[in-house]
């Protein structure tokens, strides 16, 4: 999303919500968090919510503007966000775009789609990967199929 947020920001308004933790110490915990060292309890109060946020956007020094949900998860429930969802909301304050429930459906290359149609598609010069220190192509900015539009009061 990072390397989106880069591309389009000029274009539209970015907002990252977080919402309650999927996989918390205190509930189900997975494997993956641990490797990744991403383990938090399930906050109960705001303050703790933002200490997680807090902590996750200066580890991983995340760039996209980030808002916390309040506890009452008012953003979640608007928006069937957890445990993660992807969504464009237009000019005229409608949904153009609601993406499916991550992580399985969770596609970012499915917003470049929507946002490359409505402002031009943003290419980058790969990089030659016979080269020494080459990086590979990043996963946002492969080919995506073509964007969904949702009206906002379409249930999915």
């Amino acid at each position: 999303m990072e390397q989106i947020y880069n591309d389009y920001k000029d274009h539209a308004d970015f907002l990252t919500v977080y919402v309650r933790e999927a996989h918390p110490t205190d509930e189900w915990q997975m494997k993956s968090n641990v490797k990744e060292d991403v383990c938090y309890a399930q906050p109960k109060t705001l303050a703790q919510r933002l200490t997680i946020a807090n902590d996750f956007t200066k580890r991983f020094k995340y760039t996209v503007p980030f808002g916390v949900d309040d506890m009452s998860n008012a953003a979640e429930a608007a928006y069937s966000a957890w445990p993660e969802r992807l969504y464009i909301i237009d000019e005229n304050g409608r949904i153009g775009y609601r993406g499916g429930n991550g992580p399985f459906k969770y596609y970012p290359q499915e917003v470049r789609a929507w946002l490359a149609a409505r402002y031009g598609e943003v290419k980058h010069p790969e990089k030659d990967s016979t080269k020494p220190g080459a990086a590979p192509a990043t996963p946002d900015a492969a080919p995506a199929a073509a964007p969904n539009s949702v009206s906002p009061d379409k249930k999915s």
